[in-house]
């Protein structure tokens, strides 16, 4: 099945329902189906052919979701953009996947109207904003004037749908090239991992749709289950209580920052809607703090449903149990459809309870796009070599132990995983966030510098951050240099974006 008929399916059973709600604009199963088409057919018109790819340049809304489907219909390739990324980062990655149309709105377009000549390949552009009438293709103006029929192409399985870029270096991209397969296959994983029925109402908040998190895990797992998703713009946690109790949503999702900015503004200000209509709340992205998946607990009633997976595996791999059994600390068991093994650095598998790298088998990405190598250094055999490191106890629950495989501290030859320094100072009442980055040292190597964000209106000094670290660590791990700051920077799914910080 490819991900055109995945939507007409879903337009069969619920043709009617609300699919996507913001605000006061809604589109049913069949308005969505009938706007992809009409973008769809204005891309043919553009000159897309089968494997073009179109850039999508776009914040959340219910547009997002038939432009996208709008382009698998045309047999192109929608190739995901975050709207944050600057002049630079946008030039190297439209460099990288030459898309023939660039679909965008304010303020994305405003900077790049007098330097479209730097993006070589784009022959035309759509705006969803409508500010240029007259000068590009509006959507509004696609609504309007294209055929609402079905396009007469019909992509194959393992064509690819979209490339979603991850967040490594934009200056050396490695695009994500997943394929409509995939993503289907996932999607129906994802909502059976969930219990997921057409009953179910989502909301969709800080969860960017060019990440897979928030198009696959949420958008396309509903699609696949006729769900109906509400989509909430901003990080207003007083919004997002309402919207709960309006809609009498029965999933909520998000990264364990969000969950962290949730649990700070139940203890600032207390909850004054009702939220009792939730049945479900993800959290995924990195590990959560018990702290705060305890408070969570306390505060909404649920225990946090935790679930493991990447970017080059569509979505998730593990989840843990719904009704909250199961081992503390740990992203659940495998799912159905898919395959994990923990392997040493040449490959072989270990035995139960031994550290390793997370090897997967199942939906996973087609390639890097246009990167063979890099491609090879990851797929091996049909295994995806994910760069995270974990364990599987005996009645195979994965564990998240040790960070990821690369993420690695060198400090007079001894391997110093950040992950260990993290939890331990994550463990301070007095502190909200905490990373550790390696930063060179000439007769060590490397040191290990922790740079922290303090809970509001708290004080810590940089001799109790290393006695608390004494306490629980080797003394080599202990940090060399604590740094106190008021942010730090993150990336579009919410993890503290390292490189960045280095």
């Amino acid at each position: 099945m490819n991900l055109k008929q995945m939507l007409e399916q879903a337009v069969e059973r619920y043709a009617g329902k609300t699919a996507i709600v913001m605000g006061e604009r809604k589109l049913s199963y069949a308005e969505l189906d009938e706007a992809a088409n009409k973008v769809a057919n204005a891309l043919v018109g553009m000159g897309v052919g089968k494997g073009d790819r179109v850039a999508m340049l776009l914040a959340n809304s219910p547009e997002v979701v038939a432009t996208y489907f709008g382009v698998v219909k045309a047999g192109g390739i929608a190739v995901l953009l975050d709207p944050k990324y600057k002049l630079t980062e946008l030039v190297s990655l439209c460099d990288d996947s030459q898309p023939k149309v660039l679909i965008t709105e304010s303020p994305c377009l405003e900077p790049l109207i007098p330097v479209l000549n730097r993006f070589k390949s784009v022959e035309g552009v759509i705006d969803l904003s409508s500010r240029h009438r007259g000068k590009l293709l509006t959507y509004e103006e696609v609504m309007a004037n294209s055929s609402s029929s079905a396009v007469g192409v019909e992509p194959a399985p393992e064509d690819i749908a979209h490339i979603a870029y991850t967040s490594g270096p934009a200056f050396h991209p490695r695009g994500v090239a997943m394929s409509h397969q995939a993503l289907v296959r996932e999607a129906a994983i994802s909502g059976d991992s969930f219990q997921q029925t057409d009953k179910d109402i989502v909301v969709l908040f800080a969860l960017p749709m060019h990440h897979a998190f928030g198009l696959v895990v949420i958008m396309m797992t509903a699609i696949a289950k006729g769900s109906k998703v509400v989509i909430l713009p901003g990080l207003s946690i007083e919004s997002l209580f309402e919207v709960i109790e309006q809609e009498k949503a029965t999933i909520f999702m998000g990264v364990p920052f969000v969950h962290g900015l949730i649990v700070d503004a139940v203890e600032a200000g207390g909850i004054k809607h009702d939220l009792s209509s939730l049945r479900l709340w993800g959290t995924a992205g990195a590990a959560m703090p018990v702290s705060i998946a305890q408070k969570v607990k306390q505060y909404i009633g649920l225990t946090p449903v935790n679930f493991w997976g990447m970017t080059e595996s569509a979505a998730h791999v593990s989840c843990t149990a719904l009704n909250g059994r199961g081992e503390s600390g740990s992203v659940g068991k495998t799912l159905p459809g898919w395959e994990l093994r923990i392997v040493d650095d040449e490959g072989n598998e270990l035995p139960t309870g031994e550290t390793g790298e997370i090897v997967v088998r199942g939906p996973i990405m087609k390639e890097y796009y246009n990167n063979p190598q890099a491609t090879a250094q990851v797929v091996k055999g049909g295994w995806l070599y994910t760069g995270d490191v974990g364990w599987l106890d005996k009645a195979g629950w994965l564990f998240l132990s040790a960070g990821r495989k690369r993420d690695m501290i060198i400090a007079k030859g001894q391997n110093i995983s950040p992950s260990d320094i993290e939890e331990i100072i994550g463990t301070h009442p007095k502190v909200a966030e905490v990373v550790v980055v390696g930063i060179a040292d000439e007769s060590r190597g490397e040191t290990p510098r922790a740079v922290i964000r303090l809970k509001a209106g708290e004080k810590v000094t940089e001799q109790e951050i290393k006695k608390l670290c004494l306490e629980h660590l080797a003394n080599y791990k202990v940090p060399r240099e604590v740094v106190f700051t008021d942010d730090l920077p993150k990336t579009a799914d919410g993890r503290i974006a390292k490189e960045e910080l280095r």
